[in-house]
């Protein structure tokens, strides 16, 4: 029986929680003081090992045949020379040492390098991203390339982590997005046919490439390129576990565990549908970030589409939640598909009626125009900026007016104050729809403050100022002469210049027409 080498006080995978590690001949053993599971790795899964500085001193790094990675950080310098012994022994492996470059530099080169995309400064890798991290990567521009990573709380996304046996359920913080400027021009093909590109497509494609990143395996299931997406844009291709939106300059991935709500809404307009789907995470373009999609669709629009699955694979797997084909109205067709796939209920208007009988009253949030919604338990502005408010979540509502003029009196503000200090405002709604939309509000047990009423002896008095101003009126002549004919200018003989011999200067008139001076006397 081979000798057993243990290692106590190491982390696995950058995690928290400190365990005990145990290497053997059959392979190395990782397990938690108070688990009962160890995490074992087989020797002929081990590929490559390597040794570098990390944050918890020193840092073993294994590539898996598959294609992952183990870390375990938290040994002492002294252990190199034992583990390189028991690493050859064991695993008939090399432990090579790596040194970081610790430069802090943000300028270097980038390398692909088996299952890793290294970031080098100097010669020396500054960091490693293993490139099944990489759920998705853009071409910004002519020379940025964005790299935005898988979520660890995302299922999907825990299953493509597998091989890399993420299992730190402590994880808070995450980094999303990375962003490369890459600039200049680079030469492509052969010495006969060479051609000129730009150096960031070139890395963009390569990494597409190396990160099998657009490539799916399959036929999508149904695809629309004729929906109009309000925020933002894009063509869909559908398939069994995500969808795939395609943009002029992004394209993304999008696991149907993503989507949280789906909302079927008839715009006020009596002319478009609108098809909202929640997103969490949401979907973020640069800094931007998108929560919600929507779809407009015309309410007279129909829709004809075929499924793309063998007969034996829609009995088995979607006959319950799908149809073969749809013949019908357009938003009806792609909610349903998004119903059957994502199963995820979809939210319908509720009871609520405005004062022209739609689901929704006009407003506006800040300088953006849309539509309120009001839902059984919620309320929804769409289309730009999309904001939900669950009623769970709402402290009380306030009816007010900012401006007290005239003019405003037809119009009221909305302002809904959430219990962790948050408010969204929502102006410019007709003050026909105010009593409906009180009478909604109360009916769901939340808190009202109206102020209207408050405002309504200051409209009062605007008024009353705005007729006396009226009354007020230019007084004219009864001869119909302009008040400006008795005018007589003096002709400019009259009038003394300063070079003139006439004109007298100022200590002489001083002296003749003003006051003459008086002496005082003290007591």
């Amino acid at each position: 029986m081979s000798e057993v080498i243990q290692y106590d006080d190491i982390h696995l995978n950058q995690g928290e929680i400190a365990g005990r590690l145990r290497l053997a001949s059959s392979g190395l053993g990782w397990k938690e003081s108070n688990s009962e599971e160890p995490y074992i790795v087989s020797a002929s899964d081990i590929r490559k090992a390597q040794w570098s500085r990390a944050a918890r001193g020193f840092e073993l790094k294994l590539t898996l045949r598959n294609g992952g990675f183990v870390q375990l950080d938290g040994f002492e310098d002294d252990d190199l020379d034992t583990l390189r012994k028991t690493i050859k022994k064991y695993f008939d492996v090399i432990l090579e040492q790596r040194e970081h470059s610790l430069k802090g530099w943000n300028w270097g080169k980038t390398e692909f390098s088996g299952s890793e995309l290294l970031f080098n400064v100097s010669n020396k890798p500054a960091f490693e991203i293993p490139l099944s991290s990489i759920s998705n990567t853009n071409l910004s521009g002519k020379n940025e390339v964005s790299l935005e990573f898988s979520l660890f709380g995302n299922e999907s996304d825990m299953g493509k982590l597998e091989n890399q046996v993420v299992k730190d359920a402590t994880i808070q913080d995450q980094l999303v997005e990375m962003r490369f400027y890459i600039p200049g021009m680079t030469t492509t093909g052969s010495e006969e046919n060479s051609e000129s590109v730009n150096s960031a497509s070139v890395f963009y494609e390569t990494l597409k490439d190396k990160a099998d990143i657009g490539q799916v395996s399959g036929e999508s299931i149904v695809s629309f390129s004729d929906v109009l997406f309000l925020t933002p844009r894009y063509d869909v291709d559908m398939y069994s576990l995500f969808l795939r939106l395609r943009g002029k300059t992004y394209d993304y991935k999008i696991y149907y565990s993503s989507f949280v709500k789906l909302f079927l809404l008839p715009k006020p307009d009596d002319m478009h549908v609108v098809f909202v789907m929640g997103l969490d995470p949401p979907l973020r373009q640069g800094q931007t970030e998108y929560p919600f999609l929507v779809i407009q669709f015309m309410r007279e629009e129909e829709m004809e589409v075929e499924l793309n699955l063998e007969d034996s694979e829609f009995q088995e797997k979607y006959s319950e939640k799908l149809k073969k084909k749809y013949d019908q109205l357009a938003y009806e067709v792609v909610s349903q598909i998004f119903y059957g796939l994502t199963s995820r209920k979809i939210i319908t208007p509720s009871t609520f009626r405005s004062y022209r009988d739609h689901a929704a009253v006009k407003c506006s949030m800040k300088a953006s125009e849309g539509n309120l919604f009001c839902l059984d338990r919620s309320f929804l502005f769409i289309p730009k900026p999309s904001i939900w408010i669950p009623m769970s979540e709402i402290s009380h509502v306030t009816l007010s007016r900012i401006n007290t003029s005239l003019s405003a009196s037809r119009t009221f503000d909305l302002t809904f104050s959430l219990k962790g200090g948050v408010y969204y405002q929502f102006s410019n709604i007709n003050r026909e729809e105010q009593k409906l939309l009180e009478d909604f509000i109360k009916s769901k047990n939340i808190k009202i403050k109206n102020d209207l009423n408050d405002d309504s002896q200051a409209i009062l008095t605007a008024l009353d100022d705005e007729l006396s101003d009226d009354d007020h009126s230019i007084p004219i002549s009864d001869d119909g002469e302009s008040p400006d004919d008795d005018f007589e200018a003096e002709s400019d003989s009259d009038v003394a210049e300063e070079y003139d011999e006439n004109v007298e200067s100022s200590k002489d008139s001083g002296e003749e027409d003003g006051p003459k001076s008086k002496k005082m006397k003290s007591k």
